[in-house]
């Protein structure tokens, strides 16, 4: 039984052993055997550390807990909203909540988080939910005054993604209301549905490659189809015909649609259900659901801040993570930064780069999860090079996603309806 009031949920110091990038991870007695892995770079196009010596590994020296900040109904998305602390998380029957957060000029105190009791909005009468459908992603426009949302539409299954006006409010404008972007799903699997805005402010939606087993429509390696990509849209620009409600950014690969698609930004993936940037770096990092053997992490550098994975060939469906599936690697395809076998697994959560100020000894650390098992999970890197790796034991199962603040603190959301902030052991727990 649930415990009322704040409840912290130990998480433990089980270490996950693999082969990493250019350096091994030194296991302890208390270490279980994984198949967790780094691939080979044979073939790749990836970023490595040009330093001769590797950051020493870290993560065996720093405990996590959780405590339970909200009970919802199937959370599967959590956005922050510029200007404020307050958090909006979906819930895949078709409501947006808000979680109002009041925070203490004591530095002592932790924040407090108050579930509102009236939705910010309820599309569950147009939402089809059930399976990997639903209302799966939410996002806000750079001044926090929009609010993106992407989900599954009654009656046929095609993904939606719609634009709402709050201005300074916390409710929607439902007058407001403008479709963006519609596209017809095949499947009732494989609908992505990560929105996240941008650090170039440009809005990036996650479709996956149509469902089915093996992409059986040829979407990932098909530059001209939506499905089985990344798309880059402005929702402020100027349409590109009278057919779109949003613009082209210039700097899209394909933005005079010779070559491919002009909305798509990269192409070749399977399924990326939770994707982010840097908050620091700008760098891509993709979570790419896997078929039947291997979960991958794809991390996509950026130069300047605002080209993390232009025009980027994920290869799927000729590899699944780094081996071959309908064939090899295709030319100039990139492999991912780390992968995990179904030994291990069978849904990867992609998460964040933990940039916040609780918890220094995370900083730079890559957090992420699987869906069928319990735990949170690290990734050390320097230089593009993996250096350690570790799964924390989580005190729950089912995953459905992460969430990152503005302060860079990261939540976790799971099937069963609790909201978990990740947080440093406090004495009581020693």
């Amino acid at each position: 039984m649930r415990r009322s009031g704040p409840v912290t949920r130990r998480i433990g110091s089980l270490l996950v052993a693999g082969v990493l990038v250019a350096s091994a991870c030194s296991g302890s007695a208390d270490d279980t055997s994984s198949p967790i892995t780094a691939p080979s770079t044979t073939g790749a196009n990836r970023s490595t550390t040009t330093t001769a010596e590797l950051a020493e590994p870290k993560l065996s020296s720093i405990d996590l807990d959780t405590v339970e900040v909200a009970d919802l109904k199937s959370p599967t998305a959590m956005a922050a909203r510029s200007s404020t602390s307050d958090l909006y998380v979906t819930q895949q029957s078709g409501q947006v909540r808000l979680i109002k957060v009041t925070t203490s000029t004591s530095s002592s105190t932790p924040p407090r988080y108050t579930l509102q009791t009236m939705p910010v909005l309820d599309l569950s009468e147009e939402v089809l939910s059930g399976g990997e459908r639903g209302l799966l992603g939410l996002a806000f426009s750079s001044d926090g005054r929009k609010l993106y949302v992407d989900f599954t539409a009654k009656p046929d299954g095609r993904t939606m993604i719609v634009e709402y006006e709050l201005g300074d409010r916390t409710t929607v404008d439902t007058k407001s209301r403008r479709v963006l972007l519609e596209v017809e799903q095949p499947a009732a699997n494989h609908n992505g549905g990560q929105l996240v805005v941008g650090p170039d402010g440009y809005l990036y939606i996650g479709l996956g490659d149509g469902g089915g087993q093996g992409d059986p429509q040829g979407n990932g390696q098909d530059r001209d189809a939506l499905l089985g990509s990344i798309l880059r849209i402005d929702p402020e620009g100027a349409p590109a015909s009278r057919s779109r409600e949003y613009g082209i950014p210039a700097g899209n690969p394909f933005a005079d649609g010779e070559d491919g698609a002009p909305e798509v930004w990269l192409y070749g993936v399977r399924n990326p259900w939770r994707f982010s940037f840097d908050a620091d770096t700008g760098d891509l990092w993709i979570g790419d659901v896997g078929q039947n053997a291997w979960e991958e992490i794809d991390r996509l550098p950026s130069t300047n801040g605002f080209d993390a994975g232009r025009g980027a060939n994920l290869g799927w469906d000729r590899v699944e993570g780094s081996h071959p599936f309908e064939g090899d690697n295709p030319p100039g395809g990139v492999l991912p930064a780390f992968e995990y076998s179904h030994d291990d697994g069978c849904s990867v959560i992609g998460g964040y780069v933990y940039r916040g100020q609780v918890i220094e000894e995370l900083r730079g650390v890559y957090l992420f999860a699987d869906h069928c098992a319990p735990g949170l999970r690290g990734l050390q890197l320097d230089g593009g090079a993996i250096v350690d790796q570790r799964t924390w034991p989580l005190d729950a199962d089912g995953v459905y996603s992460l969430g990152q603040d503005n302060a860079g603190e990261v939540f976790v959301l799971l099937k069963t309806g609790p909201m978990l902030k990740i947080v440093e052991p406090t004495a009581s727990d020693n």
